[in-house]
Order: C-alpha cells, then structure tokens, then sequence
C-alpha cells in the first residue's frame, strides 16, 4: 500500500506544470524594449512638436513603420534606429533612455546604511535605510531596526502599503490591529501596514529586525 502511495506522489510530481521563476512573478513582457523605444520616440517627436509624417519623412522612414515603431509592434533595424536619433537630433542613447531607467540598483555596504529620522526614533528606534531606488511604479523602503535598551513600546506606526518583519536578533512583541504577535529570530510578519502598528513589548538584549516596505510610488508611508 504504501508503495503504490509513493508512485502516485511520483508521478503527480511528474506531471506538474514547473515554474518558471521563483516567484510568482509575471515574465517581463517580450516587447519591452521595443515598447520603451516607441516610447521614447513618440516622447521626443511631440516634445519637438513633429507631427508623424514630419519625423518619417526627416527619418527616410514610412508613416506606417514610424508608427508601428511607436506602437512597439516591431523590432526596427539599428539603421533604422540610427536615422530617428538623427532626426531628432538626440544620440542614440537617448533613446533608450526609459530602458536604462528600468535598470535601477541600489548598493549599500555593510554598516553603511543611512540613518533615518522617523516617528519611532524618539522611541529609541534606530533605523537605518539599506537601499533606495528612484524609479519604477513602487516605492521600496527596506531597514535594518534596532531597539535601544530603552527604547519605548510604539504601536501607532500606520501608513499606506505593505509591509514585512523578519526578526535577526532578541525577542519582540509586535502589535497590528487588535493582535500582538510573538516574534523570535528567524520569524516573519507580513501584513497590511494602513492597520496601526509596531513594537509593543521588547525583550532583553539587542533587538535588531528587518523591515521592508512597499507601497504605490504616488502615495506616502509615514511609519
């Protein structure tokens, strides 16, 4: 019996779809270059107030390539690429300028992570931002926290977005909404940060966490 529940497993295993990434992530779309190029194209033709026939025929391009190069719906030559920057007068380079903006990275080294004034810092919160990145749709606040020996319970940490916990050092009771939650190295808290919350109970010795943020770029976290 338990054989024939082993090959079963098996062959259930065998027969799943993989994954193909680690995360649950969408792949990046196959015409993102070809989209951000258009773009980037259709940007500096209106800045320069160039209708589509002005720039194809300034480019020795057709109205019906141009705006299919617009559209990101072909993959257009290096030639042809060549002759839009000309147009335009603008570098080549320029115009993959939102593909290199896509390719923001941050590097901190250890220890060196910029120490931030935030409401739980009176507290005896020190935080210290670990990375910053100027563009994309979300804005990401990772820090390392570290409770003082005397530093205070605050709970009224609330903002939009959200946000994730994993304990490094010491023990922690860490309140969101009307529930507290034990949290010991190794655990994680993931939840959503418009709730009030933060450290409600702190134990002895050092106390050092992780606290990621995440939130829309447009909107604000305040805590």
């Amino acid at each position: 019996m338990a054989d024939s529940t082993t090959d079963s497993t098996i062959g259930l295993a065998t027969t799943a779809e993989p994954f193909p990434t680690g995360s649950g992530a969408p792949r990046n779309d196959p015409r993102a270059l070809e989209k951000a190029l258009g773009l980037r194209v259709r940007q500096l033709r209106r800045q320069q107030d160039l209708s589509v026939a002005d720039l194809s025929s300034a480019a020795g391009l057709s109205t019906g390539m141009l705006s299919k190069i617009e559209n990101g719906q072909i993959s257009p030559s290096l030639t042809s690429v060549h002759s839009l920057a000309q147009a335009l007068n603008v570098p080549i380079s320029a115009l993959f300028a939102l593909v290199e903006d896509r390719q923001d990275c941050s590097f901190v080294a250890a220890n060196q992570g910029v120490k931030i004034e935030r409401r739980g810092t009176k507290a005896g919160h020190i935080y210290q931002l670990l990375g910053h990145l100027l563009s994309g749709d979300l804005a990401i606040e990772p820090y390392l926290i570290t409770l003082a020996a005397d530093a205070l319970p605050y709970t009224s940490f609330a903002h939009s977005g959200t946000e994730l916990i994993y304990m490094l050092e010491g023990e922690l009771g860490y309140r969101h909404g009307d529930r507290r939650y034990d949290l010991k190295p190794g655990d994680t808290l993931l939840f959503d940060s418009q709730a009030q919350h933060g450290p409600e109970d702190m134990g002895a010795g050092v106390i050092r966490y992780l606290s990621i943020i995440v939130y829309p770029r447009a909107g604000t976290a305040g805590g």
